[in-house]
């Protein structure tokens, strides 16, 4: 989570929301690492999650990260949800829910919905006052 932390402060540096991730291999070696670039890219989909999971899948050359784990700082929106599952990822590891839009058991659980055809393990909560404090800061200064 601490990797992930940096990649949101490299965000908040470029007047991003400070949400970082790493994609990690089963081995637990860095495999990818994203941050939000929605501001810098003009993308709306540059989501930390989603930049992380594209560089790791062309790193590996597949788009399927089965056995890899991705650690995000914010829990994710629908759409990363449903990149995570898509892209077959094990573990979903994050830090502070997001009771506005997250889909990853606050407000939706995309991720363990039964009716898809892959649900990875979640695991939240990690360092969540640091992420958290990390995000109510960047939006207090704006």
């Amino acid at each position: 989570m601490r990797l992930a932390l940096t990649e949101a402060v490299r965000a908040a540096e470029s007047a991003d929301v400070p949400v970082g991730a790493v994609v990690l291999a089963p081995d637990g070696s860095v495999i990818a690492r994203g941050h939000n670039e929605r501001e810098a890219t003009g993308d709306p989909t540059a989501h930390a999650e989603v930049l992380a999971v594209r560089r790791a899948a062309e790193r590996l050359g597949r788009w399927r990260l089965s056995g890899c784990t991705l650690v995000v700082t914010l829990e994710p929106c629908t759409m990363c949800a449903g990149a995570l599952v898509q892209s077959r990822v094990d573990r979903v590891v994050y830090g502070a829910r997001d009771e506005k839009a997250g889909a990853a058991g606050s407000l939706w659980d995309v991720v363990r919905d039964r009716r898809l055809n892959h649900r990875p393990e979640v695991i939240e909560g990690v360092l969540a006052d640091e992420c958290a404090g990390l995000l109510t800061e960047f939006f207090r200064e704006r």
